[in-house]
């Protein structure tokens, strides 16, 4: 399961945890304007934006998890399962496969409000990638530096939900989370008030006992909460080094730990987190087994090129020794 966040400091970040219990040996993938996709019903696109993000490339082809393109549009993919439902092909739409989601709305818009009416047109087809690459049942979040939108496919049709939080987890469907928010609506990261009883002498018996009551368990209503309100309490300051290591922190508040949440495959656990400055279009990452921050810059690649740029993830833990 996955966490997707979108922060603003002085800049915008926009990023997510992928949670998983293996990896697709996924790399920090740049596809530069001139980059010709073959869409199943489309036909060849060549993306008005270059975009930067994590993506499985396959026969040359990017299969983005989640992404931001050159104007600061960014788009996540999550996991959706029971929920997301694809459709078969529809006459008149724009119909378009869950792997060419990413690309296609992030070759074409700036902002959010040009997705959310370009999306008003699409119908999300089910064709798989290929045998041996089935779809994968999803929903996604996309921001700019002004608002989020979720967009889930389900069997009435492509629905669209504004997102004042900035956050998406997995299932249910989004308007249950928004929902569940009023369950939480008494916590604060004050110190905790008597309330209980106020005739009886009831006193804190430590420091540090704010947002009494949050979640902490994995599951995506609890990381929903979790991630929504250590998010919109958060301090930082403007700069770039601190609003990166803010924004890891949030995503560490909701980060899986391998062994924690034992799945039929394995365990599942923060394959990588990510973090993209979308005004600058830097990508930012950490993986389970480094925590060093990474980045790579889309700006210093070649965005009229034809081919895509892939970095390999800096995966093996970096200690600096200080003796």
């Amino acid at each position: 399961m996955c966490t997707a966040v979108v922060y603003k400091t002085s800049d915008n970040y926009f990023g997510r945890n992928l949670d998983y219990e293996f990896s697709y040996n996924q790399t920090v993938t740049v596809t530069p304007r001139n980059y010709v996709f073959r869409l199943r019903r489309m036909g060849d696109f060549k993306p008005k934006y270059a975009m930067i993000g994590m993506a499985f490339v396959q026969e040359g082809y990017p299969l983005y998890y989640d992404a931001i393109n050159e104007k600061g549009l960014g788009i996540a993919g999550l996991n959706f399962p029971g929920n997301a439902y694809y459709m078969p092909y529809k006459e008149g739409a724009e119909n378009i496969t869950p792997f060419e989601f990413i690309p296609f709305v992030l070759g074409i818009c700036a902002t959010v409000d040009e997705a959310e009416k370009l999306l008003k047109k699409v119908s999300v087809y089910r064709e798989d990638f290929s045998p041996s690459l089935p779809l994968s049942p999803l929903h996604w979040l996309i921001s700019d530096d002004r608002r989020s939108i979720v967009a889930e496919p389900v069997k009435e049709g492509l629905k669209l939900y504004d997102n004042p939080v900035g956050v998406l987890t997995n299932n249910p469907p989004f308007d249950y989370h928004m929902h569940n928010l009023a369950n939480y609506m008494s916590l604060s990261r004050g110190e905790p008030q008597n309330a209980f009883a106020p005739d009886i002498d009831i006193k804190a018996y430590s420091r540090g006992m704010g947002a009494m009551g949050l979640p902490g368990d994995l599951s995506s209503a609890s990381r929903f909460i979790k991630a929504a309100f250590t998010k919109l309490n958060s301090v930082c300051g403007g700069g770039e080094e601190e609003s990166v290591s803010q924004f890891f922190h949030i995503l560490g508040s909701v980060a899986q730990q391998m062994g924690c949440c034992k799945v039929e495959k394995g365990y599942e656990h923060t394959i990588y987190s990510s973090c993209c400055n979308a005004t600058r279009g830097i990508y930012y990452y950490t993986t389970y087994y480094n925590s060093r921050i990474s980045g790579v810059d889309m700006h210093r690649e070649d965005l009229e090129g034809k081919e895509v740029i892939s970095y390999p993830l800096e995966s093996g833990q970096q200690i600096k020794m200080c003796n």
